[in-house]
């Protein structure tokens, strides 16, 4: 086995370096990290609903999402604001499910939408007539471009529900929030 040791390696112009063959294996040596290629898919988040919320039928709420599973540069407020402020520009992958539980008959509609700087960029709808004591869920997702320093993403939901009133199941498979910073 032999080493090459250079300090830059330059291309043909428009051509193409090729290090290794088909079915070699290439890896970096350690304390070596990658530059101009790959990257990583920080920061990002995954919350939860740690207690059920309850809601009052004929109004758009905040999806209070207090436990967090996953938070790699503390950008989620999980306690005040309920929402996530990266510190990183660039398009950001979220996604949000939130299961609804009636409280009353005849629950008929639920929407849950993704907002940005409190404007709606994605949704999902639920309509329902199943009654008490059923479970449903309404979900969305979307790619939004995110300034890294005041764009914030947050979670509402309006449910109607007969002037009855309902809440937002917890658990972290039911009802959640997250999102990842996407390579570019």
């Amino acid at each position: 086995m032999s080493t090459l040791e250079v300090n830059t390696i330059n291309p043909q112009s428009g051509t193409t370096i090729t290090i290794g063959g088909s079915g070699d294996t290439v890896s970096l040596g350690s304390g070596a990290t990658q530059s101009g290629f790959g990257g990583v898919m920080t920061p990002y988040f995954h919350v939860y609903l740690g207690s059920d919320q309850s809601v009052t039928s004929g109004a758009t709420s905040k999806v209070q999402f207090n436990t967090e599973v996953y938070d790699s540069n503390t950008n989620y407020d999980n306690s005040t604001n309920y929402r996530f402020t990266p510190t990183v520009a660039g398009k950001y992958y979220f996604y949000t499910s939130v299961v609804y539980y009636a409280d009353a008959d005849n629950f008929n509609f639920n929407k849950v939408s993704i907002r940005l700087n409190g404007s709606a960029i994605a949704g999902g709808e639920a309509d329902s007539r199943f009654g008490r004591g059923r479970q449903y869920s309404a979900s969305c997702s979307c790619i939004q471009e995110m300034n890294g320093s005041s764009d914030y993403v947050e979670v509402y939901s309006f449910v109607q529900s007969n002037g009855a009133s309902s809440h937002f199941e917890s658990d972290n498979k039911a009802t959640f929030f997250g999102g990842y910073k996407l390579i570019t």
